[in-house]
C-alpha cells in the first residue's frame, strides 16, 4: 500500500510539473492561439536566422556568411544593429528587434497582416514627425513617400522597416529621433502616402540644401522642392 501511495505521488507531481511547462510556454513563447514569435539568439540554427543575417548584410552590420547560424559573428551584428537603432542591446533577435528588421511569425493571418500594416504606419509616422514636423503637409507626405519608393526599388530594402532602419539612411534613427511620439498629422500624412498620394513625383531622395554638406545628393535630378526640402532621384 504504501509503495502505491509514492507511485501516485510521483505521477501527481509530474502531471503538475508538465502543466506548469505547458502554461509557462503559452505565456512566455505565444501571443495568442495563432501567433507565435520566434526566438533566435547565439546558437540558434534556422531559416529565420538566415533572414536576419541577409537583412543585416544588405545593410552593412554583418559581413560574415549567410549560413542560418547564429554565431559570434551574427551576435556582433545583431548588437550593432541594435545599439544604432534604440532597442535593447541583448544580442537576441526578439520580436521588437525582429519587427524593426521586417521580419514577422510565419503564421500570417488576417490579424497578423493588420497587426504588420499598424506597425508600419506607426513606424512611418515617426519617420514623418523626425524629419519633417513643421513643413508644409505636403512636404510631410512627401517624406513618407520618399520611404514608400524606396522599398519599391531594387536598390533598396524592400520593407519600410528595412529603408527606415538601414544603416546611415537617416539622421533621426541615429540621434534618436525616430523614438519620438508623431502627431496627428504625421500619422495622416503617413497614411496619405500609403493610400498613394505621392507629392515627391517618385523621389528616392530628398535634403536641406540650406543644411547640405554632401555634395554627392547635390548632383541628383530634381524632381520638386517644399518648403526646406529639395526632393530628387
Amino acid at each position: 500500500m504504501q509503495k502505491n501511495k509514492k507511485h501516485r505521488l510521483i505521477i501527481f507531481s509530474l502531471l503538475i510539473i508538465l502543466s506548469l511547462s505547458y502554461i509557462s510556454y503559452n505565456v512566455f513563447f505565444r501571443t495568442d492561439s495563432n501567433i507565435s514569435f520566434a526566438l533566435s539568439k547565439y546558437g540558434s540554427r534556422s531559416d529565420e536566422v538566415k533572414q536576419i543575417q541577409t537583412k543585416l548584410k544588405r545593410w552593412g552590420y554583418y559581413n560574415g556568411e549567410i549560413d542560418g547560424i547564429y554565431g559570434s559573428n551574427t551576435l556582433k551584428a545583431v548588437k550593432y544593429f541594435q545599439s544604432k537603432n534604440g532597442l535593447t542591446v541583448d544580442g537576441i533577435a526578439g520580436p521588437k528587434t525582429l519587427q524593426a528588421m521586417g521580419i514577422f511569425s510565419s503564421n500570417t493571418n488576417n490579424n497578423n497582416t493588420t497587426s504588420s500594416s499598424n506597425n508600419d504606419v506607426n513606424l512611418l509616422s515617426k519617420l514623418v514627425y523626425a524629419e519633417s514636423r513643421g513643413e508644409p503637409y505636403s512636404g510631410q507626405v512627401a517624406v513618407a513617400s520618399v520611404v514608400l519608393n524606396r522599398v519599391k526599388s531594387s536598390s533598396f530594402p524592400n520593407t519600410i522597416a528595412g529603408v527606415i532602419y538601414q544603416q546611415g539612411a537617416f539622421s533621426v534613427v541615429s540621434d534618436g529621433q525616430i523614438n519620438l511620439n508623431p502627431n496627428e498629422t504625421a500619422k495622416k500624412a503617413a497614411q496619405d502616402a500609403i493610400n498613394g498620394w505621392d507629392p515627391s513625383y517618385g523621389a528616392i531622395y530628398y535634403f536641406n540644401p540650406k543644411t547640405s554638406t554632401n555634395k554627392w545628393i547635390w548632383s541628383r535630378p530634381v524632381t520638386v522642392t517644399i518648403g526646406n526640402h529639395r526632393f530628387c532621384k
